[in-house]
């Protein structure tokens, strides 16, 4: 038996529908939510709470077609970027994931959870959710589901908003060669949205991790294509 399903069985055994989370499942969620929403009220918006909400969304549909553990899920869709104003404002010294995985513990247990089990089960999915991972790849069905609800927020037409979004947080330009964009370090002038797109956005949809998230991501994986294509027909760099 794998360690994530010793935790799901230890989960169940403990009870933490009931006496090991205070208010049941609808109570903690609310009580996540707001403090989520408090902690992010001052975060860029490319990762603000809106982009949680929509990953949470996300989860939820994930959830119904793949059978994972919908508590487990929702709550680390709500945690997910708990590190990531940390890593923004060192310019990405700090790993959102890992941090935000340290922090999942303490938050969970101020809002009277108990279940051991359930608190790691949701750090996992924090820790293994970033698409550079530096520890390993999401290993639960759950974790898989965040991963992939995470993923699906970043490509799209809701995915190049978030790019040209931060693009312009960091004084990048509107649009470069591919050449430019390629070799350009992150946070600089050269770090466009196309640059978001080339070396990340679309890979996004042969790495998701569920068949419901690789279904889900190819509408949106085409819209970029034909997007950054016309981009560049009007700036005339294709």
């Amino acid at each position: 038996m794998s360690e994530h399903d010793r935790d799901r069985q230890a989960s169940i055994k403990a009870g933490r529908r009931g006496t090991m989370m205070p208010g049941g499942p609808r109570g903690l969620l609310v009580r996540l939510e707001a403090e989520v929403r408090r902690r992010l009220e001052t975060t860029p918006a490319c990762h603000d709470w809106d982009h949680t909400h929509r990953v949470r969304v996300n989860a939820r549909r994930l959830v119904r077609a793949e059978g994972a553990d919908p508590l487990v899920v929702e709550a680390a869709a709500l945690l997910h970027d708990l590190g990531r104003a940390v890593e923004m404002g060192d310019q990405g010294k700090t790993c959102h994931a890992e941090l935000g995985a340290r922090l999942v513990p303490g938050v969970l247990r101020d809002l009277g959870v108990t279940d051991a089990a359930f608190i790691r089960r949701v750090a996992d999915c924090v820790r293994t959710h970033r698409y550079r991972a530096r520890r390993g790849a999401p290993g639960s069905l759950e974790a898989k589901v965040v991963y992939d609800a995470d993923k699906l927020d970043s490509i799209g037409a809701v995915g190049i908003g978030r790019a040209f979004h931060f693009a312009g947080r960091i004084g990048a330009r509107l649009h470069n060669h591919a050449e430019e964009a390629a070799a350009a370090p992150s946070y600089s002038r050269e770090d466009t949205a196309y640059r978001e797109y080339l070396v990340k956005l679309r890979l996004v949809r042969d790495r998701l991790l569920t068949a419901t998230g690789r279904r889900l991501a190819e509408r949106r994986h085409r819209f970029m294509e034909r997007f950054f294509r016309r981009l560049a027909e009007e700036t005339r760099m294709a």
